[in-house]
């Protein structure tokens, strides 16, 4: 039998006038991971703060077990600044014992990319002090990793992480025997990690068995019950449920939810967007050209990122960018948004952009633009429209928009001065929607917003009848919002990705230990011919080419699935389009194979 580990009994908290928790009462055994859930400032990390003891609750009573051993991360670090990182992660270990720890060699290796941390300016004997807060997340992360705990509670643990670091912290903390609590947006880190969900919703705690997943099956059928038909059709969670068990099953934990009912609770949900219809509007509104890179060559100062990227961003295309910290995925959305903001007279270092003529660019920047600070948050929407068109016949006031980015009608009210960072993050999605864009840059889109808020967002973009690029560390967010994905590998070249962030962990792993592999031994590297650089430029061309039949195969699929649709009734007529669908998979997947070999060539 388990053994509890921590007990929170009859737990109140208010701030104000405004109950966070009230009369929560939950336990943590050995062995449970579980995900804290639910919208900002509804309590997430007030609870867990509770629950470590880090913070005293009004009515009620929290218990440790004894002599439990405790690992707390919170959102703000409590490191020595004058310390040196080898100090506060490593403490007074020789280097001979830390390195023959195979603990700390993974949790270095994991969070920072190599033992000597490569991103460092000293490696471990860079001080703390001058680092960024992402930096210094980390080191705090690896200080409490490297030790032995019970209990590991974690508040937004994958905040300043990119994809790899994301994917290895979530196996490490499915090795650990330590029990979990963490707090976390990111839902596929939920789904990877958890065994049960707490959604902390005004002032109560609802806990469901399973990953993220398995919330989202248990909530929907919970709200089917309490809803009537007509909000019931409407609901986001079930829409988002038919995206989890139509789109993307294999990425999913097995369910233990009865899928049998949630598969009856979708059945006339239709698929989030309609490819189809939305591509033909896109092209409508922007004509054949979007953004067209021609031998483009982008630069951060002296140093190359990106070098003779030839690329086109066509009317409708939905595009996943990730990429290594630093490879120019940031300063490639940049290269481009000049272009167009210049009317074409600022270009990249080498090459050129060109742009269409009815482009309207809107790029969410990681930064958050400055408002009045005594501006109200309607106010700041309407300054740029009254109203929108979101496409498909959709029309929605500055107030409609608002409240569908959670803020109701009361803190419409509110002065921008008084926003917290999220909320700030969200006005400032708002107001570039209401611009009524039709290409739009979002750049880590998903930073600061709680996983209501996502999916609302999602709902939006599934509806918006343009061309997008999308940079985010959410894989969940880029997987559900884009149709391709496209990667920055650090090797100043753009590659396309068919099997999406799966296949750029794997081609990452493969470099990795290509890396390691070649590093004891480089003079075996010389009995491997290189390509020649006219090898490497036939290999890109026919990569692009390869790129635009793959583009070709899904306009033809896309046609078959609606003429199998009109067709329905004719049994004959189904058969003979299957056929072709058929016939097209089976092209697609030689394109593809074809593919991976030339990508390691070019």
């Amino acid at each position: 039998m388990a053994v509890n580990l921590v007990n929170v009994e009859n737990v109140s908290k208010v701030y104000g006038t405004r109950a966070l928790l009230d009369g929560v009462s939950l336990g943590v055994s050995e062995g449970d991971r579980i995900g804290v859930v639910g919208r900002n400032g509804d309590g997430k990390t007030t609870l867990i703060r509770m629950l470590a003891k880090l913070e005293d609750s009004d009515t009620g009573r929290v218990t440790h077990s004894g002599g439990l051993r405790l690992g707390v991360l919170t959102q703000h670090d409590s490191l020595d600044p004058a310390a040196t990182v080898r100090h506060e992660v490593i403490r007074d270990l020789a280097d001979h014992e830390w390195a023959g720890n195979a603990k700390i060699r993974d949790v270095l290796t994991g969070l920072f990319g190599g033992l000597d941390l490569p991103g460092f300016p000293q490696g471990l004997d860079t001080v703390i002090g001058p680092l960024s807060g992402g930096e210094r997340r980390r080191i705090a992360l690896a200080k409490l990793l490297i030790d032995d705990q019970d209990l590991i509670v974690l508040d937004e643990p994958t905040n300043h992480l990119d994809v790899e670091g994301i994917s290895w912290l979530a196996k490490h903390l499915r090795e650990r025997r330590s029990a979990l609590v963490c707090v976390t947006h990111d839902r596929w880190f939920l789904d990877q990690v958890c065994t049960r969900m707490w959604d902390v919703q005004r002032g109560d705690v609802h806990e469901y068995d399973g990953g993220y997943s398995d919330y989202v099956f248990a909530r929907a059928e919970r709200e089917r019950i309490a809803a009537t038909e007509e909000t019931k059709r409407q609901n986001l969670v079930r829409k988002e449920l038919a995206w989890l068990r139509r789109g993307a099953p294999a990425r999913t934990s097995k369910p233990r939810f009865r899928i049998e009912a949630a598969n009856e609770l979708i059945a006339d949900v239709p698929p989030p967007r309609d490819s189809s219809e939305l591509m033909k509007f896109a092209s409508s509104r922007l004509g054949k050209t979007v953004f067209d890179l021609k031998d483009v060559t982008v630069q951060a100062g002296p140093k190359v990122l990106l070098k003779h990227v030839t690329w086109q961003l066509g009317p409708g295309d939905r595009i996943g960018l990730v990429g290594v910290n630093g490879a120019g995925k940031t300063s490639l959305l940049r290269a481009m948004a000049e272009a167009s903001w210049t009317d074409g007279e600022t270009q990249p270092a080498g090459g050129r952009v060109s742009v269409g003529r009815t482009v309207k660019l809107a790029y969410l920047s990681q930064e958050v633009a400055e408002l009045a600070p005594n501006l109200r948050v309607l106010e700041a929407v309407q300054q740029v429209r009254e109203r929108v068109d979101l496409g498909k016949g959709r029309e929605m006031t500055a107030g409609q928009l608002c409240e569908t980015f959670g803020f109701t009608k009361e803190k419409q009210w509110t002065p921008v001065g008084d926003l917290s960072g999220g909320e700030r993050r969200r006005l400032q999605l708002l107001r570039l929607l209401m611009d009524e864009p039709n290409v739009l840059f979002l750049d880590e889109p998903t930073n600061d917003l709680d996983i209501e808020t996502l999916t609302q967002l999602e709902d939006v973009l599934d509806g918006w009848p343009g061309s997008m690029i999308v940079i985010s560390h959410d894989r969940f967010f880029v997987e559900r919002t884009t149709d391709r994905v496209f990667a920055l590998l650090g090797d100043a070249s753009l590659r396309m990705l068919p099997r999406g962030i799966d296949e750029y962990l794997e081609r990452r792993r493969r470099m990795e230990e290509a890396a390691a592999a070649s590093a004891p031994a480089p003079v075996a590297d010389k009995a491997v011919p290189e390509k020649s650089s006219a090898d490497q430029r036939a290999a890109k061309k026919e990569l692009q080419k390869i790129e635009r039949q793959l583009d070709k195969i899904s306009e033809k699929e896309t046609t078959l699935h609606g003429r199998i649709a009109d067709n329905s009734t004719d049994f004959a007529k189904v058969a003979e389009l299957d056929t072709e669908l058929r016939d097209l998979a089976g092209e697609r997947e030689e394109l593809e194979l074809r593919w991976l070999e030339l990508a390691d060539d070019a």
